[in-house]
């Protein structure tokens, strides 16, 4: 079965991170969105279907973005939607909520009918067609991605239980009711606390957890994540992520390194995002009254009492920089200066004054990140990062 990952409008908004990186390709609980279509499917993506400033987008493992026909029998699903991890009914469609998130082509359809992301689902479900009601959460803001955070990693931890090989022999400190999961290949020092009071914890293969971490339910330790000690809560640690410190209802996207204390809280990191030593973010009012966000579409009231930071693809942060409760860091800015950040730092900014990265000094940076966690910066993903560059959206409050 062909399945292929349809970014629609609005996950096209889901700023900071829809200028580098398709929703496919957002981490949803404790995998990778696409992931969740590829194992309830049980197959694999064969390509994505995104923003045309993203035509060559690539990622580790990622396929490619089409721009063929589409064959009839290809299932089309939206990236918005987490489906559950458990295998989907044989169906023409699955609906949501009561929104269709993913429909088998009963004919070809042109990849350029998507292009814009405005063509809904529903409207390619032929009549007759046997629609099956299934459970997932529809991604509908950018901060859903935390809201449905210790919902999702609860049920996916139990899920990936059941396909992964457990390490055999292994004497863990565990605390709860819950049950804590290590694959395979992954390696737990001594000292190390599972608190399954609240949530089950698993952790992938390849990954290393230090001595004095307390681990705490829910939470998914990704494939060669190093968590180097502190307190490490219901969140979700991308592949080959470095995590310490202080860390509640976070997801780490990959490859991303907050290695160093300083308390992150209900924030989402995008890849290579590299927070220097004693970062700290907000996540609590003083009010204690909801989160305001910027967006694309202006400021929004989330709804949410705790939200910290959401950091696009590549931003670095200077040591010791403070970040406000709802701040939103555009892709590929370096922040530092001699003031606090504000609430939304433009992309590709270079410090708090205004300034442009220039676009061969960024490339010169990212390919000398990426080289030390053994992946390449291609031709395609250059390209990507200079129309991001070209399309990098300003600020206005």
């Amino acid at each position: 079965m062909s399945v292929a990952l349809y970014d629609d409008a609005r996950a096209r908004t889901f700023e900071p991170f829809a200028l580098t990186r398709p929703a496919s390709e957002m981490r949803a609980g404790a995998v990778l969105m696409r992931r969740r279509w590829e194992r309830a499917l049980e197959t694999v993506a064969t390509g994505l279907i995104v923003a045309t400033h993203l035509r060559e987008f690539e990622d580790p493992d990622s396929p490619p973005v089409l721009h063929d026909d589409i064959p009839a029998g290809t299932v089309i699903a939206n990236a918005r939607c987490a489906i559950t991890l458990d295998t989907l009914p044989a169906a023409d469609a699955w609906r949501v909520e009561g929104r269709i998130a993913g429909v088998r082509l009963p004919v070809p359809l042109a990849s350029g009918d998507l292009r814009d992301g405005r063509l809904d689902l529903a409207s390619l479900v032929a009549p007759g067609s046997r629609v099956v009601d299934v459970i997932g959460w529809w991604i509908d803001q950018v901060w859903d991605y935390v809201r449905f955070l210790p919902a999702l990693l609860e049920h996916d931890i139990e899920c990936l239980a059941e396909a992964i090989e457990l390490e055999r022999g292994l004497h863990l400190t565990k605390i709860g009711d819950y049950p804590a999961y290590v694959e395979r290949g992954a390696r737990i020092d001594p000292f190390v606390i599972f608190d399954c009071h609240a949530g089950p914890i698993v952790v992938r293969r390849g990954a290393e957890v230090a001595a004095f971490t307390r681990l705490v339910g829910p939470c998914a330790v990704g494939t060669d994540a190093r968590v180097l000690g502190g307190k490490i809560s219901t969140s979700s640690i991308g592949d080959a992520s470095r995590v310490a410190g202080e860390v509640s209802h976070t997801i780490f996207t990959g490859h991303a390194n907050k290695a160093h204390d300083g308390f992150l809280g209900h924030s989402i990191l995008g890849r290579w995002v590299n927070l220097g030593a004693s970062t700290v973010t907000s996540n609590l009012k003083n009010t204690y009254g909801p989160v305001s966000l910027w967006t694309p579409d202006g400021r929004r009231d989330t709804g949410l009492q705790f939200l910290g930071t959401l950091a696009g693809d590549h931003v670095k942060t200077a040591i010791g920089t403070r970040l406000t409760t709802g701040t939103v860091l555009g892709a590929a800015s370096n922040v530092f200066g001699d003031r606090d950040p504000p609430k939304v730092v433009q992309p590709f900014s270079w410090g708090l004054r205004g300034e442009a990265y220039e676009i061969d000094r960024f490339l010169a940076v990212a390919e000398r990140v990426m080289v030390r966690r053994n992946v390449v910066l291609t031709p395609r993903m250059r390209r990507t990062l200079e129309r991001a560059f070209a399309e990098r959206w300003t600020v206005t409050l």
